[in-house]
């Protein structure tokens, strides 16, 4: 056990207590750059996960650091890092594919069950993305294959477990799945799975795939269709048994079989686990058990783990801040949105009209960096620069303020928060702020766009989607 090192690093990320009070009288707060280096092994979880509620609790991690399942150091010393061009890249991608969606749902340019993206080739990034690992089937204890006539033998055990990176705008969980036309197939085979079942096209389940729909193979297997930001699966809407933690399976799980792509999507995740509010996700499809509510929270670094959590969680309404989550129709009706009020450096309210932020915020676990309204983006970046005292240092695409923290272990960062409505003020952690030594922080195209909460500033930060109670929540320190 390395209780002793972990706490030891802890407590020289968040420095003493009386360095704390002196940093809160001056209004910064200090990070410490080394622990955001890379590194071969896995360090565990930082804080002590919450208590497990219904057996819905699980490990969350980055599917490209030690702490994946699946991790090879060799492998990954290989591997061409993408750069941060790159990156940035998929992730205007990412946000152009959120705000398409919102603007399908206020213009009358995308009519009901037309709504299609256009599509995007390339590859699939997974840096700073979040994802859990799950087992899909059940073991035959026959060679032969199975249908959903005759359907073989099980000794009831689960298949190989896969890696779904978690998606708040999803709206259909799909796989890949043998066979398939990309270089490497998932360890998830549905013929050696006796509880695999491929929905006709006369299904309800079929017709319920509305704009995901791709028509009918021709043995009459419902076909769908997701185009994501930066590629599109396709193949067979299926169901099999998910197993999302040790004795916890949630039989019928629907999902797409994928067979084809277009684009790349990185080998080390086999999936997406789409979390939407629409009725194929994962939760509407847990709901009856665990109600309409999940939460997760992101690790700071790729060498730690954060958590993921279905229902709402135990004390919820003391432990965390809460905003109403708004309501949307068409093409955003699935995406989670909160109304943004404010935005605090130092603890002082920028000075940003109420209507800028009008158009909602979009909270989304897969877009990297926070997209803010043009003229809420430049007050905090004024506010931002006027308080920070190392060198400037060029742009880095959208990234427009940088600093140059050579030689700098311990950078003193003016303390960023979010108010959204009902006073529910949420402080970035230390790690989300800074992305490569520029402000994690990026302006939309105008005023009227949504804000986009990126990933970078959720981190350590549990946040709770609860649907039923209508609320978004944020319990800060979680991970």
């Amino acid at each position: 056990m390395a209780v002793l090192p972990i706490l030891l690093v802890l407590l020289l990320g968040s420095s003493p207590t009386s360095s704390r009070a002196a940093d809160e009288e001056l209004e910064v707060t200090v990070l410490d750059v080394s622990l955001l280096e890379p590194h071969t092994s896995c360090s565990g979880h930082r804080v002590m996960p919450p208590h497990p509620h219904n057996n819905s609790w699980m490990p969350l991690f980055r599917p490209l650091g030690p702490c994946s399942p699946s991790f090879k150091a060799a492998a990954a010393a290989a591997r061409a890092k993408p750069s941060l061009a790159a990156v940035l890249r998929q992730d205007r991608l990412r946000v152009h594919h959120i705000h398409r969606r919102v603007s399908g749902s206020r213009g009358a340019r995308a009519s009901k069950g037309s709504f299609k993206e256009p599509v995007s080739v390339e590859e699939t990034q997974l840096h700073h993305q979040a994802a859990i690992s799950v087992e899909v089937g059940t073991s035959q204890t026959s060679s032969e294959p199975s249908s959903s006539i005759h359907p073989a033998a099980t000794d009831g055990s689960s298949s190989p477990p896969v890696t779904v990176v978690l998606d708040t705008a999803g709206d259909v969980p799909w796989m890949r799945c043998v066979p398939c036309t990309f270089a490497q197939c998932a360890d998830y085979d549905p013929t050696r799975s006796s509880t695999y079942f491929a929905f006709p096209c006369n299904s309800s389940e079929c017709k319920q795939l509305g704009r995901y729909a791709n028509g009918c193979s021709s043995n009459g297997q419902c076909q769908y269709i997701v185009t994501g930001d930066s590629f599109t699966t396709s193949g067979t809407y299926s169901s099999d048994v998910l197993t999302i933690n040790s004795g916890n399976p949630v039989h019928g799980f629907r999902f797409g079989c994928s067979q084809n792509e277009q684009g790349s999507f990185e080998n080390q995740a086999d999936g997406i686990m789409a979390l939407g509010r629409g009725v194929q996700s994962l939760m509407a499809q847990t709901s009856s058990t665990y109600g309409d509510a999940f939460s997760y929270c992101l690790p700071p670094t790729e060498t730690t783990k954060g958590f993921f959590q279905i229902g709402v969680p135990i004390g919820a309404s003391y432990r965390f801040v809460t905003t109403p989550m708004l309501k949307e129709r068409g093409p955003a009706s699935t995406l989670y949105r909160a109304l943004l009020v404010a935005i605090t450096v130092d603890g002082k309210a920028l000075n940003v009209p109420p209507e800028v932020f009008a158009a909602g915020t979009v909270m989304d676990s897969r877009t990297i960096i926070t997209r803010l309204p043009v003229t809420a983006y430049g007050a905090l970046r004024a506010a931002f620069r006027n308080r920070m005292r190392y060198r400037a240092a060029p742009p880095q695409e959208e990234l427009d303020t940088c600093y140059d923290l050579t030689g700098v272990r311990y950078p003193r960062l003016p303390r960023i928060a979010l108010v959204f409505d009902g006073n529910a003020v949420v402080e970035m952690d230390r790690s989300g702020i800074l992305l490569h030594g520029c402000l994690a922080f990026a302006s939309n195209d105008d005023d009227s766009s949504p804000s986009i909460l990126g990933n970078v500033q959720q981190q350590t930060i549990q946040v709770l989607h609860d649907v039923g109670g209508g609320r978004i929540g944020f319990r800060s320190a979680a991970c």
